[in-house]
């Protein structure tokens, strides 16, 4: 489960990038068009979340917490995609993605043998 965490941290962050270039260009229609959409915005904050959630994923792929913590912000992450869909429709993509990723680390949560905390007597 260890191995899945760290490509999925690492697919994470590369996919951060091109959700975050796909943000900004949609960003730039809706202001060329003077739509007022918001859906670039949304975008970029998902690939925002998309960088975090990679990163814990990776550095805390042997702890309990950081598998929470990196489902927590991946859970997030699919439901900001989901909240401002707009004409930014791959963000109903990157959101199931989000999702995806956010139910592999719940798994691990259950399934992954975590090593115990020693408690050390000082005398």
């Amino acid at each position: 489960m260890m191995v899945a965490k760290l490509v999925i941290g690492i697919l994470s962050i590369v996919l951060s990038l091109v959700i975050m270039l796909q943000s900004c260009a949609v960003g730039i229609s809706n202001a060329l068009a003077e739509e007022g959409g918001t859906s670039g915005s949304t975008g970029f904050f998902v690939a925002l979340l998309f960088i975090v959630a990679g990163i814990i994923g990776i550095a805390a792929r042997s702890s309990k917490g950081g598998a929470i913590a990196t489902t927590i912000f991946y859970v997030l992450a699919g439901i900001f995609a989901f909240s401002n869909v707009g004409t930014y429709s791959d963000l109903i993509v990157w959101g199931v993605l989000a999702l995806i990723f956010a139910l592999v680390f719940f798994i691990s949560i259950f399934t992954q043998n975590y090593p115990k905390k020693t408690k050390s007597i000082q005398e």
